[in-house]
């Protein structure tokens, strides 16, 4: 399988012909989701959930569909009949090849004076896991984590200790637009360090094989 680091929070997974695309927002490029067969959303911020990556992505391959929890779904239903399902922890299926399993339920804590909304994460062939805005620790053994490496509701401890739970093979950071250049070889240093477990990054564009 072949990974492709977007900008931001978004990925592209690529195996025997299909693509698969996790979060195409309005921080990732504008065509992030074009050549999509399948599209996950973790959740409704706008950083994760852009409806103009989605609808490019969707005229594009007439075949393509959604997967995504209720408050992304109820708002793309309407527009694209058919083609967006509703999932929630706990539920598996299988789309254009891939298998995917459903993890988690709420967003992390951001400030206890913001409502907390539902987010989700999957987990990709029993290998790769996307947790959205959230720490969230699969049942199962995962061996790519793709690491929310910084956000307005963490602090580097918390995901030092997040990869620590977790135990993958190898964390890959996501979730880094507002991480400057000067400010990552500490994250690099850090959690590569202390994380225990093979820490990388890669650059917009940038894949890699899984």
């Amino acid at each position: 399988m072949k990974l492709t680091k977007k900008s931001h929070a978004c990925i592209r997974l690529e195996k025997d012909g299909q693509t698969l695309v996790i979060d195409p927002g309005d921080f990732s490029e504008e065509d992030a989701a074009v050549g999509a067969d399948v599209i996950l959303v973790t959740h409704e911020h706008p950083d994760h959930f852009a409806e103009d990556r989605l609808r490019a992505g969707l005229e594009a391959n007439p075949g393509a569909e959604i997967w995504t929890l209720r408050s992304v779904a109820d708002q793309l239903s309407a527009a694209f009949p058919g083609r967006v399902h509703t999932v929630g922890h706990g539920d598996t299926f299988s789309a254009a090849g891939f298998d995917v399993q459903v993890h988690g339920e709420l967003h992390a804590v951001i400030h206890p004076d913001i409502p907390r909304i539902t987010n989700v994460g999957y987990l990709v062939d029993g290998s790769v896991f996307h947790p959205g805005d959230a720490l969230t620790v699969p049942e199962q053994p995962v061996e790519t984590l793709m690491l929310p490496v910084m956000a307005p509701w963490s602090k580097i401890s918390e995901v030092i200790e997040y990869v620590r739970e977790v135990k993958p093979r190898r964390a890959i950071d996501i979730h880094d637009a507002l991480l400057t250049d000067l400010a990552r070889p500490i994250y690099d240093r850090q959690i590569g360090g202390l994380g225990g477990a093979d820490h990388s990054r890669l650059t917009p564009g940038d894949s890699t094989e899984l």
